[in-house]
């Protein structure tokens, strides 16, 4: 039996187990590797030179994407020959300078967001999460104020009221996309070394690597808070998804303004991100039992990817539907029906694949109430379900969704992410920048946890791949 006692001063709780296999606390071998996986041991991203080539050149890469989309047709345009090269640069520089300047009415707009979000956060009343035990706090679990779903639904009605007063017309936001995305840029690069620099000087950084610029790819910090907000989960939430679902309804708005209607396949990316959105709110307890807050860093890696990278490079097929004729991406009926069924289907697995996860965990810690949020879908917990207890103290699912993919999770949410690209059919390849650049990071990402699992586990590790054989696609891969 594990004795455990609690204390909750501060948004900590600390947690005392006297075997270590209750599934929380790791056993004393377990707490040696822990250490060792909680220290910087080798360069990732292809260490300081990769993480510059990713710093520089993916900024680049948005503008450029954003440039062809709204003024050469969703077409790639490069240099017609060598003598057109500097040409070819003056006109990208200008589009850069004239049409996607960090004007006063993007950064009043992306600025407002941002304090509102705030204000919500730190106002609405909240389910109170315990989170996973953090290695480098001693074993303490952080306290999170869930309250996602109320401040989305406030900012809801708050758009609507806005929009229909005209104070604040949903189709700004489509119409200044390039002054916003440079705005969300300049936050993502300064509040990556804001914080670099904070957390260094109060003594707080963790994991570090001893070089700068990769250290503030990477970040420093595990767990920055103000007051109850984790920031590091509000910007996961509050910020990129927010937005990409407020570009959706802004091109929904911007096409019933230009033609009296609205196509099924701008009402498509208003479900879908509204989905999404919605999912990240309502599960927002489950957010503390991924490896994002146990384990990732707030870094440039995570916070120019909320600020500036999620919202602006996910919803590129909202940018050229609102700005080109609908008759360009017209479907059948049949095919309307098999893109959105795609959409529910692979929606569904992946709501209840993480519910799923993240509720066996919460049962892990003893923790088996759970908040009753807009929709609970069938399936999302499982009863009694069968796992493995490892060594090092954890256990490893093996039930669910689980029992037949190491990352069911992840299958799901590329299809979903594939969908966003296919609902424009073959207009333009640059919508399905979204689902290419989202499997090399996944495919990327599995090969950090598997590697790190195999470390961590031993020879548990090699039981659980056993049982469960296939990394993403059941019965392929």
């Amino acid at each position: 039996m594990s004795a455990v006692a609690s204390d909750t001063r501060g948004g900590l709780r600390q947690r005392y187990a006297t075997n270590g296999t209750n599934g929380v606390t790791p056993t004393d071998e377990g707490k040696k590797m822990d250490q060792k996986l909680d220290s910087h041991t080798e360069y990732e991203f292809g260490g300081p030179w990769g993480v510059v080539a990713i710093m520089t050149g993916f900024p680049i890469l948005m503008y450029y994407f954003w440039i062809c989309l709204v003024f050469y047709d969703g077409n790639l345009v490069t240099p017609s020959s060598v003598d057109d090269i500097q040409p070819f640069l003056i006109r990208m520089w200008e589009h850069i300078c004239v049409d996607a300047s960090p004007n006063a009415y993007a950064w009043k707009v992306y600025t407002g967001l941002m304090v509102f979000q705030l204000f919500l956060a730190w106002v609405v009343p909240g389910y109170m999460q315990e989170g996973l035990p953090v290695p480098s706090l001693g074993y303490k679990t952080l306290m999170y104020k869930c309250n996602a779903i109320g401040c989305i639904c406030i900012t809801m009605a708050t758009a609507a009221v806005l929009h229909t007063t005209g104070i604040f017309r949903m189709t700004e936001i489509i119409d200044n996309f390039g002054h916003l995305m440079t705005v969300a840029m300049i936050y993502g690069f300064g509040v990556s070394f804001f914080m670099y620099i904070i957390t260094v000087a109060t003594g707080n950084q963790i994991r570090m690597s001893g070089n700068f610029i990769y250290d503030v790819f990477m970040g420093a910090c595990l767990n920055p808070r103000i007051g109850p907000i984790d920031l590091k989960m509000w910007l996961e939430v509050r910020i990129p998804w927010v937005i990409v679902f407020f570009m959706s309804v802004s091109g929904a708005c911007k096409q019933y303004e230009t033609y009296g209607y609205v196509t099924p396949n701008m009402a498509f990316m208003c479900l879908a991100t509204w989905l999404y959105l919605n999912a990240c709110g309502k599960g927002e307890e489950c957010i503390p039992q991924t490896w994002d807050m146990f384990h990732e860093k707030w870094g440039f890696l995570v916070i120019f990817w909320n600020f500036a990278g999620v919202p602006f490079s996910y919803i590129y097929s909202v940018v050229y539907m609102a700005s080109h004729d609908p008759s360009k991406y017209h479907f059948s009926v049949p095919t309307y029906v098999l893109l959105y069924s795609t959409l529910l289907t692979a929606y569904y697995i992946w709501d209840t694949s993480m519910s799923q996860k993240s509720r066996f965990k919460m049962q892990t810690q003893g923790i088996t109430s759970y908040r009753k949020t807009f929709p609970q879908l069938p399936w999302g917990t499982l009863k009694n379900p069968s796992y493995i207890q490892t060594a090092h103290g954890n256990r490893l699912l093996t039930d669910g969704w689980w029992r037949y993919s190491r990352k069911p999770n992840y299958v799901a949410d590329w299809i979903m992410s594939l969908t966003w690209g296919l609902v424009q059919g073959t207009c333009s390849g640059i919508p399905y920048f979204y689902s290419v650049f989202f499997i090399v990071v996944l495919i990327h990402r599995c090969g950090r946890d598997f590697e790190r699992c195999a470390l961590k586990y031993g020879k548990d590790w090699e039981r659980y791949c056993s049982i469960v054989k296939y990394k993403f696609i059941p019965g392929i891969y």
